[in-house]
């Protein structure tokens, strides 16, 4: 089985760092990563290309290094995924009188129901890129989530609508485009964050996904089991580097190190004794740094994120011990020392880090379980659901392929392990519902719009 199933590759295009991922699923339904490159991120800024050059020498750096640790590999097509704060949200609703209330509601309605929220009125400029129910009401009965089969005279839902900027969108285009790829589909980052790093269970808990990246912090909110909110928030961790730069007087890679190695998102954690020696540029004396002031000005621009995520739960009535699976943090930012106890603090919700190990088959390097490529792992996953919805669209012969050496980790000892039918029934279960469905929910093709458009204008 394993040899049919299509290898799929995530492309995170980020501030701070470019990452290709090459994964394939298991008879287990589990990832193996079956290539990984990275490269340093100039082109970009706020999650938005504002370089297309540099950008596409980045992608192509991130694909060399992935080929150098795979070279068997072939890939042509990606997954991107896209973020920046020219992306919003809004709510709104539809309703559609049918025809035929003795029949039973088709699919066909639900499609129509879709399609009109395509007409919603948005500023000039921006593109809708998603329109996502969330949940539907029949004549009287309200919170359905799915109304196909019942009958009445009225159907409607409440929807979210997620909009980009034209231009931004189609810079991410052009540069993947011309580092020699075709863009399969482009994803909002927050979803593929989220479902790299959540279980079925925190779906239906409630929860918050914050990913903190380079250039934004992207939010997406989940209740019940549906997305009430989307957000990015125009700051992440670069923006904390920034500060440290400017506020002790450092060169940026200096901030950048100190921020990995030494610093804390809590100034009452961080010891007033401890000082970090940086030595003086071409002959000036050595600089001596306080780690208590380090982590001040990490603790005030991490407690403005924080703030922003209080909003935005407010916003959709969701502030309070509603959301029982608390908030999730993943991303590169996440790695903060003592980010969990200052989000409690500022958020009064339970936080934990969120690892994209949920999905990954066991053996694989420990640096892609790390919250960095919650992203990208989430991103294949979004292509395995597109390619279980619709397999006829991929090739049927796929190249049977091992995962290299550098890719795994080492195993200490060879053991047997015995896999009951009782486990193997549980694991087909999981692989048939659940967390593979999170993507059924959300429109397929995002890129397609921005194709068809482009056809017009030719």
């Amino acid at each position: 089985m394993n040899q049919e199933q299509p290898i799929i590759v995530g492309l995170d295009i980020g501030t701070t760092k470019i990452a290709a991922i090459a994964g394939r699923k298991n008879e287990f339904g589990k990832l193996e990563i079956l290539g990984f490159g990275r490269a340093n991120s100039n082109g970009v800024k706020h999650g938005q290309v504002l370089n297309i050059d540099e950008t596409i020498k980045a992608i192509r750096m991130a694909l060399d290094n992935c080929y150098a640790s795979n070279p068997n590999l072939e890939i042509s097509e990606v997954y991107v995924g896209i973020a920046g704060h020219h992306i919003k949200s809004l709510q709104t609703r539809g309703d559609i009188v049918r025809q035929n209330t003795e029949d039973e509601i088709t699919q066909k309605e639900i499609d129509q129901l879709v399609a009109d929220q395509y007409k919603t009125y948005i500023p000039a400029g921006d593109q809708i890129i998603d329109v996502i129910p969330q949940e539907f009401a029949v004549d009287n009965f309200q919170n359905i989530i799915s109304p196909i089969g019942y009958g009445g005279v009225k159907v409607g839902a409440n929807f979210h609508i997620i909009t980009g900027d034209k231009n931004a969108i189609k810079n991410i285009s052009r540069a993947v485009e011309k580092s020699g790829l075709q863009t399969k589909d482009l994803v909002l980052q927050p979803l593929a964050s989220a479902a790299a790093v959540m279980g079925q269970e925190d779906l239906e808990a409630g929860v918050a996904i914050v990913d903190i990246g380079g250039g934004t912090t992207d939010l997406a909110v989940f209740y019940e089991g549906i997305l009430k909110h989307t957000a990015v928030i125009p700051f992440g961790g670069e923006n904390i580097t920034n500060d440290i730069k400017t506020g002790l007087g450092v060169l940026k890679t200096q901030a950048e190190q100190m921020k990995v190695q030494f610093g804390s998102a809590l100034s009452n954690e961080a010891k007033g004794n401890a000082f970090i020696t940086i030595p003086g540029l071409r002959g000036m004396p050595a600089k001596e740094i306080s780690v208590k002031n380090l982590a001040n000005i990490i603790q005030a621009r991490m407690s403005e994120i924080m703030d922003f995520v209080s909003y935005h739960l407010k916003q959709v009535g969701l502030d309070n011990k509603m959301l029982n699976g608390g908030i999730v943090l993943t991303g590169g930012g996440a790695q903060l020392k003592h980010l969990i106890q200052l989000t409690e603090y500022v958020t009064g919700l339970n936080a934990r880090i969120g690892y994209p190990n949920e999905h990954l088959a066991a053996g694989q390097i420990e640096e892609l379980a790390r919250p960095t490529y919650s992203t990208c792992i989430g991103l294949i996953l979004k292509g395995y659901s597109d390619y279980e919805h619709n397999r006829k669209q991929f090739e049927k012969t796929h190249v049977q392929m091992e995962i290299p050496t550098g890719l795994k980790t080492p195993e200490p000892v060879k053991e047997e392990v015995m896999v009951t039918e009782e486990e193997k029934q549980i694991t087909r279960v999981m692989n048939r519902g659940g967390i593979k469905d999170f993507w059924g929910k959300f429109k397929d093709g995002i890129i397609d719009l921005f194709k068809e458009e482009e056809d017009h204008a030719l």
